[in-house]
């Protein structure tokens, strides 16, 4: 990105502007670049590869050609050239430029599927890669002791804890803390054994599985060769010199030969294939390797493709020729001897004029756009005190840079030392920001920014960024209206509705409260918002006092309000007529009132409930039968007299208690067997009666029980 935060395309090295189409590198880098510059480099790199590849032989060109991203270098098939402008997550082909958006973007939801999971993003459309997933999942920590809810981006973590998972060894456990991976070898240390269990050894269990130096020379089958492996576990198996057994070509087969006796050779060729792997060797069947290079002379083709002669296999064939290939940078001759087409890169110099306009390529010749000038230029501040390398032809873009001394340009505002010091600049010095304070006609200072003559000092012009001595007075602007603010009343005069204005705004106004004026009804005030008050009224030993011309026209509404007055005696429901004087009259709203216990419910008039006493009013709510409310403590109903508040919480009632055998009953009242039952004691206990009953009835049942297993055996 450059310095005001604009993408470089990395191959024309031009800024990419938000209306350029772009292309952006998906596998890797995430480079953006120019559209018409990445279809430019791609063909270039595939003309390239096809070129070098010219002089080849066919069946050595296999792969398919392809390109490569100009900053990663990550390789791209040559169908996945970009032929359209399409946004970050590709949904969109030619996305329009909103400057509300990231440019190249669409503006809807990437939903690109993350790496690491099958979730997809959820950022609007955006350059860059997309970040670790944020979704929360339940996952484990390394060692698998651990399950917890976290984000799905970040799977991997410790749980702090001793691993313990076993070891290779399958004795000991892991002491080290939770990790990521699988455990080191066992490090801890024990008595082992060799293989063939001749060394006795002090070694880490992970290396228990060792061999001694020591070779088997244990006697073989055969009786005449021992086993020549090194230490070793098991059987040393059979010799390898009985059984069926060939000459040293392999032609003539012996079989029942000793196996201390030599193979003798068949005396025919040898015909094994050579190192050349054309022709087969010569020689009469003999024991060892044939000979390493083959001397057969064949016809061969030089590396250019130009000469055939006749040499020894082993030998490669150059000619004289000198390659008239073009190299890779399309401008000079390869000129190499016996060239296979592989030409290698230019090695001239490119020479070409670079994009600073001031010098040239020093670099090897080379095809498409030279890289930028190397050389830097000094960019000065105004007065030359601090200095900036930039690449040389960049200094027509870059600003100059900020100097730490102070301007020493005069001022002609007027206040001259007073005004605030700055840092030296190119271009106009800042106005002044000190105060007017000319006095104006009101009586007041002018409060505004110093608005007097100034000076134009030298403007930045010219690659070498020198100034042009250009100084001319700006005549200064007159003072504006006063804008002190003072305190105005509004319309209506209200003591909390002034309102500070510039002192030049004279126009009346509102402060949007309610008048409050006492209206002609003597009851109410005027709800209109603030305005001209033309007859001032007030209320004093009752009578409305009223103040201005008795003709004149009330700017105040009528009263439209209802009554508001409390009754007498008082009630919830307002007055049915409008506002008046004097006492309302009695309310008429007819009231539905239900006994204490719910069971009536009676009819009254407002006014006349309301005369009441507290005394009647309980007395004329009471419909003189009993309550009939479920008590609170059994399932009885009350049966007082209908009463105001709760019912009592001890219930009178007789109740029958039996036994637990259910032969003896006794009655007691509900509250009794309440309170038994809270202490979890019987009321009514079982006597010997019941015991006696309860022992037959048990006999009779086990002498039935047995009858009946008497006809089943039966």
């Amino acid at each position: 990105a450059t310095k005001g935060g604009a993408s470089t395309c990395l191959i024309c090295l031009e800024k990419i502007r938000k209306i350029d189409p772009i292309w952006h590198c998906k596998q890797g880098c995430f480079a953006v670049l120019h559209l018409v510059c990445i279809q430019s480099w791609a063909r270039q790199v595939l003309s390239t590869s096809e070129n070098s590849s010219a002089g080849r032989n066919s069946s050595s060109r296999t792969s398919p050609a392809r390109w490569h991203c100009p900053k990663c270098r990550r390789d791209y098939p040559q169908a996945e050239i970009p032929r359209e402008y399409r946004c970050y997550c590709g949904k969109e082909v030619d996305p329009r430029s909103d400057p509300w958006l990231t440019p190249h973007s669409c503006g809807e939801r990437c939903e690109l599927e993350l790496g690491l999971c099958s979730h997809t993003c959820l950022l609007l459309c955006h350059p860059g890669p997309c970040p670790p997933c944020p979704q929360l999942v339940q996952l484990a920590c390394h060692c698998g002791k651990l399950a917890e809810l976290r984000r799905c981006g970040h799977k991997s973590f410790s749980c702090q804890r001793l691993c313990s998972k076993r070891l290779g060894c399958g004795v000991h456990s892991c002491d080290e803390i939770c990790h990521e991976g699988e455990c080191k070898p066992c490090t801890k240390f024990g008595v082992h054994r060799c293989r063939c269990g001749s060394v006795t050894e002090v070694r880490p269990c992970s290396q228990a599985d060792f061999q001694c130096e020591r070779i088997c020379d244990k006697e073989l089958s055969c009786k005449k060769h021992v086993c020549g492996k090194q230490c070793h576990a098991g059987a040393c198996g059979e010799c390898e010199l009985q059984g069926r057994r060939t000459c040293a070509c392999g032609k003539e087969a012996y079989k029942d030969l000793a196996c201390d006796v030599k193979v003798p050779t068949c005396g025919s060729t040898c015909e094994k294939l050579l190192a050349c792997g054309l022709h087969r060797c010569p020689e009469r069947c003999h024991a060892g390797s044939c000979v390493g290079t083959c001397r057969v002379l064949i016809n061969k083709r030089c590396r250019c493709g130009s000469t055939v002669k006749e040499v020894p296999c082993y030998q490669d064939l150059v000619c004289e020729r000198k390659c008239q290939h073009i190299r890779n940078c399309q401008r000079h001759a390869c000129r190499r001897r016996c060239c296979d087409g592989d030409c290698p890169p230019c090695s001239e110099i490119c020479g070409k004029k670079l994009r600073c306009g001031n010098h040239k390529c020093p670099a090897p010749c080379h095809r498409g756009l030279c890289a930028p000038c190397p050389l830097t230029v000094k960019i000065s501040c105004q007065c030359g005190f601090t200095t900036l390398e930039v690449p040389c032809g960049a200094d027509k873009d870059v600003k100059p840079p900020k100097c730490s001394k102070r301007c020493q340009r005069p001022h002609i505002c007027g206040h001259g030392d007073l005004c605030k010091p700055h840092r030296c600049h190119y271009g106009p010095c800042p106005p002044c920001q000190l105060l007017c304070n000319k006095k104006l006609d009101c009586g007041h200072s002018c409060n505004q920014r110093c608005h007097g003559p100034r000076l134009t000092c030298p403007v930045l012009k010219g690659t070498k960024k020198e100034r042009k001595a250009v100084i001319s007075p700006i005549p200064g602007s007159p003072c504006p209206p006063c804008s002190v603010l003072v305190s105005r009343p509004c319309m209506g005069k209200h003591p909390a509705g002034s309102k500070m204005v510039p002192c030049n705004d004279e126009s009346r106004f509102s402060c949007e409260k309610p008048c409050g004026n006492l209206l002609s009804c003597g009851n109410h005030f005027c709800r209109d918002l603030c305005h001209v008050v033309t007859i001032s009224r007030a209320l004093s030993n009752g009578t409305v006092v009223a103040s201005g011309g008795a003709q004149q026209y009330d700017s105040c509404s009528s009263c439209r309000l209802k009554c508001t007055k409390t009754r007498d005696p008082p009630c919830p429901h307002p007055c049915e007529i409008g506002c008046h004087t004097g006492k309302c009259p009695a309310c008429k709203v007819s009231l539905k009132k239900s006994c204490h216990c719910g069971t009536l419910v009676r009819t009254l008039e407002c006014s006349a409930f309301g005369c009441l006493s507290e005394d009647e009013r309980i007395e004329l709510l009471s419909c003189k039968g009993p309550c009939h409310r479920k008590l609170e403590n059994c399932s009885h109903l009350c049966s007082e007299i209908c009463h105001p508040g709760s019912c009592p919480s001890l219930c009178s009632k007789k109740v029958t208690v039996r036994c637990a055998c259910q032969r003896i009953r006794k009655a007691y009242q509900c509250f009794e067997v309440q309170a038994a039952r809270e202490k979890q004691s019987a009321l009514v206990p079982c006597d010997q009666d019941c015991l006696k009953a309860k022992a037959s009835q048990e006999l009779e049942e086990d002498l039935q029980h047995k009858q009946a297993a008497d006809k089943e055996v039966r």
